[in-house]
């Protein structure tokens, strides 16, 4: 697949996701629906690597790259989003995301001495404003108070662990791990440690045996994270994590279609500006010099 392809699977399938996780918060602790989640996708990623022959046997210091991967990106980060989403609109959530591309930049410079392009650096800012103006009716009836702080919180430390997966995600690529298998290890460890976390605060595996938990549950595993994260991950080797991470500004707008069509959301003024100025830094960031 082209990078674009790649990309626009990317925002498409997680877009859809948003919706997804709705039917996830509730009666299942977040933890437990965070474990349930890389767990299944992991069993099927072994099942593909076998029935491909793939080598799945990896020197103990790479498994602990590829642990860190996965703790990072398929456990902390992931318990840290559905706790923000419990507490916070969405659109922070967004909105805090949408500083990937920005964050995955710095990173790049901190920890491979990547170059910071100018731009780069106004294709992310554009990328901010135009989520933040979107979202900006939802925001500004948004009343504070210690429940929107802990959101807050939450979904700053759910980006920067994200953004910090994608660093080590980086590194494993240049290690030469190849995605499938890098995916089915590192989910399996990020599964590990979403169960440990439940246990160590006291939660429980409640299981909802409903269609609409089992359904949404399911496409969370097929196409929010083996499918999604397959393409991502290919794209981050070839691309870098800086322009691939403008995935999450692009994500927030596919959510609201969906949103218009499922949930009878309104489209406003501030709506096609923010979309403009986001896709703006979007052919910005991705366009080739």
């Amino acid at each position: 697949m082209s990078n674009l392809q790649l990309f626009t699977a990317c925002v498409a399938i997680w877009g859809s996701t948003w919706l997804a996780i709705t039917y996830q918060l509730g009666a299942v602790e977040p933890e437990a629906s965070v474990t349930y989640r890389f767990l299944l996708a992991s069993l099927l990623l072994f099942a593909y690597c076998r029935i491909r022959k793939l080598p799945l046997r990896y020197p103990p210091r790479e498994h602990l790259w590829i642990a860190l991967f996965g703790v990072l990106m398929f456990g902390a980060s992931y318990i840290c989003v559905y706790y923000a989403e419990q507490r916070i609109v969405s659109g922070l959530v967004a909105v805090g995301y949408s500083a990937s591309p920005l964050l995955a930049m710095l990173g790049q410079r901190a920890f491979f001495g990547t170059p910071m392009t100018g731009k780069m650096a106004l294709g992310s800012l554009l990328g901010i404003v135009g989520i933040t103006l979107v979202f900006w009716p939802e925001i500004a009836h948004f009343s504070a108070g210690e429940t929107a702080a802990a959101g807050a919180t939450f979904t700053v430390l759910a980006v920067l662990i994200s953004t910090l997966g994608n660093m080590v995600a980086h590194r494993n690529h240049d290690a030469k791990i190849p995605v499938w298998q890098g995916m089915a290890w590192g989910m399996l460890y990020g599964a590990a440690s979403s169960a440990l976390w439940t246990l160590a605060v006291g939660k429980g595996f409640a299981f909802l045996a409903t269609p609409a938990y089992v359904l949404s549950l399911l496409y969370l595993v097929v196409f929010g994270s083996v499918l999604a994260f397959a393409a991502f991950l290919t794209l981050l080797g070839r691309i870098g994590a800086a322009r691939s991470g403008y995935i999450g500004v692009m994500v927030p707008i596919v959510a609201l279609v969906i949103s218009a069509l499922f949930e009878g959301f309104r489209w406003h003024a501030l709506t096609w500006v923010g979309i403009a100025v986001s896709v703006a830094g979007n052919v910005i960031i991705l366009r080739r010099a």
